[in-house]
């Protein structure tokens, strides 16, 4: 019962990420991160076959991601949508703040559908958001009339 259950388990996930929604893609790769970052960040590049060209910078951020342990990050809380932009019907970007206890990083998932099915473009993450915020509260960006 439980190989069955596995082997089920097993297809519902890999079905998951062949979904046509980006959000979808999303709440499964955090899903996954919670428990395996390097597992969801492959498991998303798998979205896209031409991403295999790329591998060497796949397993960068996986190395990067499996990093945040909670020894160096602190605990993981989850995410908070920044923001999503939609440039075309076959072109989007979203961006999410993830929270640890250490400090909040930003991972920025831009998905594109190219006929019927929306696969990963392009993913990325940075910790630049204290800068952008302190950018932003500069004089020259508050409508001070």
């Amino acid at each position: 019962m439980k190989k069955i259950l596995l082997v089920l388990t097993v297809l519902i996930s890999s079905n998951v990420y062949c979904q046509s929604s980006p959000q979808l893609l999303i709440d499964t790769f955090f899903e996954t991160y919670k428990s395996n970052p390097g597992k969801a960040v492959k498991e998303l590049y798998d979205t896209n076959k031409w991403n295999k060209r790329i591998k060497d910078k796949i397993d960068q951020i996986v190395v990067t991601v499996n990093g945040f342990t909670e020894s160096y990050m602190g605990k993981y809380y989850g995410r908070e949508l920044i923001t999503t932009k939609k440039f075309s019907e076959s072109f989007v970007l979203y961006s999410y703040l993830v929270k640890y206890d250490r400090q909040p990083i930003r991972f920025i998932f831009k998905f594109y559908k190219p006929n019927d099915k929306w696969l990963l473009y392009s993913y990325s993450l940075d910790d630049s958001l204290d800068d952008e915020i302190q950018e932003a509260a500069k004089l020259y960006y508050l409508n001070l009339h």
